[in-house]
């Protein structure tokens, strides 16, 4: 089972467990597609994209129940990073936890590496 994640305002994740599905943030509007990282790659993705922020949660999302609308395709250095092509329902997220800032990074529940 591969778990990906996505970053997410807590204001967004609020609107989205309202409505039961999120239909991405201003940059996955724009991009056409809604931005996952892996294990591997979600700590930089927070390090690049959201340093010193702390209003941030964090969604686990089981890459096999989005079906074909996942899409993975290369970005940052030739990785291939998971991209989804429709909304994302809320019932797909597995949990979701606060992404707290310390002061210097952000820290991330145990789980996410396991």
């Amino acid at each position: 089972m591969a778990i990906i994640f996505k970053i997410i305002e807590a204001a967004a994740h609020q609107a989205a467990t309202m409505s039961g599905q999120f239909m991405g943030a201003e940059i996955d509007l724009k991009d056409g597609y809604i931005h996952f990282s892996t294990a591997a790659q979600v700590a930089e993705t927070a390090s690049r994209h959201f340093a010193g922020r702390s209003n941030l949660m964090l969604w686990a999302i089981e890459a096999d129940r989005l079906g074909s609308a996942l899409k993975w395709e290369a970005s940052r250095s030739g990785q291939l990073f998971p991209h989804l092509y429709a909304p994302l329902m809320m019932s797909q997220v597995i949990w979701s936890k606060p992404l707290p800032w310390d002061g210097n990074a952000h820290v991330f529940p145990p789980e996410t590496f396991t």
